[in-house]
């Protein structure tokens, strides 16, 4: 018995449309697969937030802090750095979160302090990421002894401790906001470079980029367009771990009195209430205000990362989280 081989088979109904790249899907007469409409991207990032508690809650305590620190300056009366008569008062109508013992009053200084440690923790998280992604997915990639020389220097910033070098650096370096920057910077890149360099390892012996080789492609384009997108999850997770680090050791390095004593800060707020002997005064007005800032928003930023491995990692998603997810996630809708 032959097989008609100038006979189609019936086909009515379906739409030969794979539902991903690479996957192809069979469909039974009757049903019509359609694409999904495309997201904006500001939908997709709103979608991603809402999909795990910990992430929204995380990114609702990092924009209250933003949101202070944009509009928090023009909400307060006074200049951070002005005195007055005033001196050492309680929260009041007048003064919201009080006064130093020199008349200064402690919301302005915190609205003020808010916009600079986000910006210093922000700059020095956003290029100690930049040059832990240059150097791990360099090394990774290259291997040989471009792999050595980059490990070895990575090794030994990973053996030094991070906030003793800090000290010692800022210590001898001049006072100032780039200073510090400088500081972080220099001393919370190796983690990430460490972690990016095992990964690259691992995705540079894939089929899709030996491929790529093959067809000619050049180093730094694989590196960036094929293999960095897959990294994309350790990234994220990495520069959030690194806000964290920026933003306690910015606020540790300025109450030692190493930074800008003049620029308000909330490591600097806390400087002048411990040189004013806030605590033994009684002025807890004068402490509790930027330590809680500093806490609630590493808080934050850690829901956000705890909801980052979540997103990436399935093993450590909920029921929950998952259909979620793959609500999300799907592309495609089947319409019968």
């Amino acid at each position: 018995m032959g097989i008609d081989r100038g006979t189609p088979p019936n086909t009515q109904g379906v739409l030969n449309e794979p539902v991903a790249p690479g996957i192809l899907t069979t469909a039974s007469p009757g049903i019509v697969i359609v694409p999904a409409k495309k997201q904006s991207l500001w939908k997709t990032f709103v979608s991603v937030v809402t999909v795990n508690p910990r992430m929204t809650t995380g990114f609702c305590i990092l924009g209250f802090f933003v949101l202070l620190g944009l509009v928090g300056p023009f909400l307060a009366h006074y200049n951070p750095t002005g005195l007055s008569n005033d001196l050492f008062q309680g929260p009041s109508a007048k003064h919201w979160l009080g006064t130093t013992p020199r008349g200064e009053d402690i919301f302005a200084q915190l609205a003020y302090g808010t916009r600079s440690s986000l910006l210093i923790s922000f700059v020095a998280a956003i290029g100690s990421t930049l040059l832990s992604m240059v150097i791990g997915l360099t090394a990774g990639y290259f291997g040989g002894w471009v792999d050595d020389v980059l490990s070895f220097l990575t090794n030994i910033f990973l053996v030094l401790p991070g906030l003793p070098l800090a000290i010692v650096i800022a210590a001898f370096a001049v006072k100032g906001t780039w200073t510090i920057i400088a500081v972080l910077l220099l001393t919370s890149w190796p983690w990430g470079a460490r972690v990016l360099r095992a990964q690259t390892l691992s995705i540079s012996q894939r089929e899709f980029v030996g491929a790529s080789r093959l067809m000619g492609e050049r180093p730094w384009r694989i590196i960036f367009s094929e293999i960095l997108p897959n990294e994309i999850a350790i990234v994220s997770s990495g520069f959030v771990g690194t806000f964290i680090y920026a933003a306690l050791t910015e606020v540790a390095l300025e109450f030692l009195g190493l930074g800008d004593a003049t620029t308000p800060t909330w490591g600097v707020i806390l400087y002048w209430a411990q040189s004013e002997n806030a605590l033994l005064s009684g002025g807890w007005w004068q402490f509790v205000p930027p330590g809680l800032c500093v806490a609630v928003l590493c808080a934050g930023l850690a829901f956000i990362n705890f909801g980052i491995d979540e997103f990436a990692n399935p093993a450590l998603r909920t029921e929950r989280g998952l259909r979620k997810l793959l609500r999300l996630t799907k592309r495609m809708k089947v319409v019968a």
